[in-house]
Parts: structure tokens; sequence; C-alpha cells
């Protein structure tokens, strides 16, 4: 999910590390840190090799601030209560991001009665923000990179309240939209940082449990919010009251983050530890890599917009996960429009009961993210195969074993809900359809993405930037053309396509499985091919057991 992308953005080329007194020291991590390079303390070009001036090339290495073995300063070696007190807070805000985009869906009847706008027209109050999303590692995933994350989070969420208050101020339909837009852009930014602030804290051992958590997050929110504004509707207060509970909620996070937010991205880490030595002992010698190597804003932009699509359309494996995960995505906010049509018109459901339909959807990603942490969070599967593959890195194809068992869930689940959506038949049958569509779409996320980490290593910041972005081009367009094909084909025909789909994607996990090996090694971006013909993958092998 966006909240993912950001995961392998942080990096830099890998490097050796090197205290004062030129010792050599490395940071002890995976090898899958290793080989994505986390080097955020490069060393600089003719730093090794004292060309010019030997004395004055020494001197300067010795003044260079890097963390020492053990440093508290070091996020890695952060309190764990701190460490998870930053997840849940970074957690929040993404739920309250996610949260908004869904947040008209239980009141678009009220906001078109006074401000007077058709169906289609309230459909782009779902898909504008969603639309937004797409902005985020173009823009704030470079700003986190440069600035770091703390500062991207304060002022981008700042901004997304006054997005939200000028939602909520709106005296017309283009303000309404406009501020819709703008909000999605702002609220991307935990969503787009959140897995490189993951990477920052959690080595790849113990870095199962946070990204579960925040995969659930961005599906948790939008099947929350039309049970909230749902029931809001019916007790008569004004729909602007929905867009106002969304300032306060964000006021609070924002107000908390402002005093425990602290910045984890290592190398500004680094530079402000520069700077404050710089001041208490008014040596201006003390220096950070990354004070020397900042990348221009639009050097940076320059990258994200060409490598992303570059790999998207010469890489088959990216090119089909992407398209898979995206569809997924884009049914998700599909059924924003189809529910209302199933329930509130089939089974004359109230606003605030048609918001209590969506719970099965985040009760299933909620135990999915639950029973991954439980099947995988341990680290012993992953421990296991890599002795089994020993002295080679496991074979990435190892991250899809949980979708091998998620992906015909998620056709089935669309042919449940379409083939139950008869007003003859309970309502229960088509609600809990509900569950399989959110405990599949989060298994199938997570091992996903990990397999995209894993595959493109230190590129793979920029596979799941595109990633990100088709997902959310998705999302923002699935919403506009649901009303007419659910109304047109009626809900059984118009879900019977969609699971036609869902069930033509269902062989990309097995076929990755099976022809990623070699796929990988005709990959020019793959850096996970040395070995990808000495030790394959074989799914069902004992050491996939629990």
């Amino acid at each position: 999910m966006a909240h993912l992308a950001s995961s392998a953005s942080s990096t830099i080329a890998p490097s050796t590390l090197r205290k004062p007194n030129s010792q050599a020291f490395t940071e002890a991590d995976s090898d899958v840190e290793k080989q994505q390079g986390e080097g955020w303390l490069q060393v600089l070009p003719g730093d090794d090799h004292c060309s010019v001036d030997e004395k004055g090339s020494k001197r300067e290495a010795d003044y260079e601030v890097q963390f020492a073995e053990g440093d508290k300063e070091n996020p890695h070696n952060w309190p764990v209560w701190k460490k998870w007190a930053v997840t849940v807070l970074s957690g929040a805000l993404v739920l309250n991001a996610t949260l908004a985009s869904s947040l008209p869906a239980g009141n678009l009847s009220l906001m078109r009665q006074d401000l007077h706008f058709s169906a289609e027209v309230g459909n782009l109050t779902l898909s504008l923000f969603v639309l937004g999303f797409a902005f985020g590692p173009i823009l704030w995933g470079p700003l986190s990179e440069q600035y770091g994350r703390r500062m991207v989070y304060i002022i981008s969420f700042s901004l997304y309240m006054g997005s939200q208050i000028g939602c909520a101020l709106a005296p017309n339909t283009a303000a309404i939209l406009a501020f819709r837009l703008l909000g999605g852009m702002f609220a991307a930014a935990p969503l787009t940082n959140s897995g490189g602030m993951i990477s920052d804290m959690f080595d790849a051992a113990s870095r199962a449990k946070p990204v579960a958590a925040f995969t659930v997050t961005p599906f948790a929110g939008p099947t929350l919010a039309p049970l909230i504004s749902g029931y809001m509707a019916e007790s008569g207060v004004s729909w602007r009251w929905v867009y106002w509970l969304e300032t306060i909620v964000a006021g609070v996070f924002l107000f908390i983050a402002l005093f425990i937010q602290p910045e984890s991205f290592k190398p500004v880490v680094l530079a402000n530890k520069a700077a404050r030595m710089r001041k208490e002992t008014g040596d201006t010698a003390w220096w950070a890599p990354h004070e020397k190597q900042r990348v221009p804003f639009i050097e940076r932009m320059k990258a994200i917009l060409t490598k992303p699509f570059k790999m998207l359309v010469t890489e088959p494996m990216l090119m089909a996960m992407t398209i898979y995960m995206s569809f997924m995505y884009g049914v998700m906010y599909l059924f924003f429009e189809s529910y209302p049509i199933v329930f509130a018109v089939g089974h004359h459901m109230s606003a605030g009961h048609l918001g209590l339909t969506f719970l099965p959807i985040c009760v299933g990603g909620i135990i999915g993210g639950l029973s991954f942490i439980l099947i995988f969070g341990s680290g012993s599967l992953y421990r296991r195969e890599a002795a089994k593959h020993a002295p080679h890195p496991v074979p990435p194809e190892f991250r899809l074993i949980q979708c091998i068992y998620a992906a015909p869930m998620f056709p089935i689940a669309i042919f449940w809900f379409g083939w139950t959506s008869f007003p003859s038949v309970s309502f229960w049958a088509p609600v809990m359809a509900g569950f399989p569509v959110g405990f599949s779409v989060v298994w199938i996320f997570l091992g996903m993405f990990a397999y995209i980490i894993d595959t493109y290593l230190a590129a793979a910041a920029s596979a799941l930037a595109v990633a990100v972005i088709v997902r959310s081009l998705f999302g923002a367009a699935f919403p506009l053309f649901a009303t007419q094909m659910y109304e047109g084909l009626g809900p059984h025909w118009a879900s019977t396509i969609l699971g036609c789909i869902a069930a033509i994607l269902t062989p990309i996990p097995y076929v990755l499985i099976k022809f990623g090996p070699k796929l990988r090694q005709m990959s020019k971006a793959s850096q996970a091919k040395e070995d990808a013909s000495k030790a394959p993958y074989q799914p069902g092998t004992k050491s996939d057991s629990a």
C-alpha cells in the first residue's frame, strides 16, 4: 500500500561506514538490508583516496558525525516502547487520512440537496480525494528524503487540516471539489512515508508486525467512514459537520505529533546532530554526509517521474503485480457506490445501517493482518527458509506463500456478493461476502509488496512508487462508472464481470512462484537474480509449514 512505498525510498547507495579515527564499522542488520543498501552513511567520493591533500582529508574524515555502536540517537536503537509509540501515532495519521477518503459516502444526498450537483459530481468527491494519493510518491517522498519525516508530517498534516476546514466552509460545488483534491494530496504524506519510517526503526527481522498494521489501516479507514457519516446524516446534523469532525480529529493528532513525533530518517538525524555539535563546540568542522549530498528537489522529481514508469513498462513482473493490486484497490472503492444500490435501494436500509454493511470488509482486513502477524511475525519461517538456502539469500518467491491461499478468495467473494445481491435474498449473504474481500486484499498486498522489495532491493523505491500511483488512479476511476454499471447491468451481472476479471488475474502469484526465478534472470532492474537459478524456491515443502 501507499504507505509501504517509501520502505525502500530512503535508501542510498551502500557504502563503508567509518567512525572517527578511521575505524571501519558496519551496523549489524539483515542480509536483505545489506543488499538493499541502507546506505544512509555514505562516504563521499574522495574521502578514502586523499589524492589532493592526505592530511586535510583525514582531518575532515575525523570530524564526520556518525552513529557509534549502540548510539541511542540511532532510531534502530530506540527502546521498543518508543518505536511502537511512533508507529501507533503514524498509524493514527494514516487511519485519519484514509478515513477522510470515503467520509462523504454516508451523506452525499445531503450535500447534493444543499449544493445542487448531480450524482456523477458527487462521485467526484470520493475520486478526487483518492486521486490526490497519487501525488504522494511524487511530492512527499522526495521532500522527506531532503528534509526528514517529521517536518513533512507536520507541514502536510497542517495543510490537510486546513483543507478539511475548506470543505466544511465550502460555499459551492467547485470549492468542495477543489478542497477534496487538495485534501488527498496533503493526506498522502503519512501514507507515503509510513513505510520509510518503519524501515528507519525496525530491521527486516522485526518489521513484519508494524508492516502488517500499516497495511490494514488504508483499508480499515475507508470502510469505517460510511458508518460514521451515515449515522451523522440520520441524526439530522448538517453534512458540513462531517468535515468539522475530521478537522477536530486531525487537529488532535497533529497536536500530539508536534510534541511526540521525533525525526527518524537517519541522514537527517545525523545532520541535526552535526549542527548541534557545531553549536555546542563552536567548531564548524563537524559535518554529516547528508549535508554534502543534498540533491535538488527538481532532480529528485525528475528521477521519480521517469524511472518508476520506465520500470513499469519494461518489467513484466512489476506490471502484472501493479495491475493486480490496482484492480483490487479499485474494486474496494467501487463498493462505496455499489453498496448503496444493493443495500439502500434493494434492501431499503437507512444511511446508518448502510454504513454497517462495510464492517465485514474492515474485520476481514484486521483478521488478515493479525493472522499474518501470528504466522509470519516471529520470523521463524523466514529463518528456516534462510537456513535451507544458505549461503544464498532466500528467493523472493517465498514472500508469495500467503498469496497462494488468498488469490482465489477474492474472485469467489465478488461472485458471492453479486449472486446474493437480490432483494429476495437475506442481506446477510452479500454483507458477509465482505469478510473474504478484506482478508484476501490484505494478504495479497502484504505478499506482493514484500516480493517487490526483495526482488528490486535498492530499486524497490521506484517500483513501489509506480505501484502506489497506478493504484490510486484505479481507486479514483472505479467509483466514476460504478453507479452506471450496477444500475445498468444489475448487481449480479456487474459483479460477475468484476469477478471474471479477478479470476483472470488470480494466477499471477502462481506464475510468479513458478517462473519468477527465470524472469528475475532476464530482468534489467532486479538485483536478486544472481542466485535465482541456484536455489529456486519450491512452495509446499516442509519448510513452508509452521
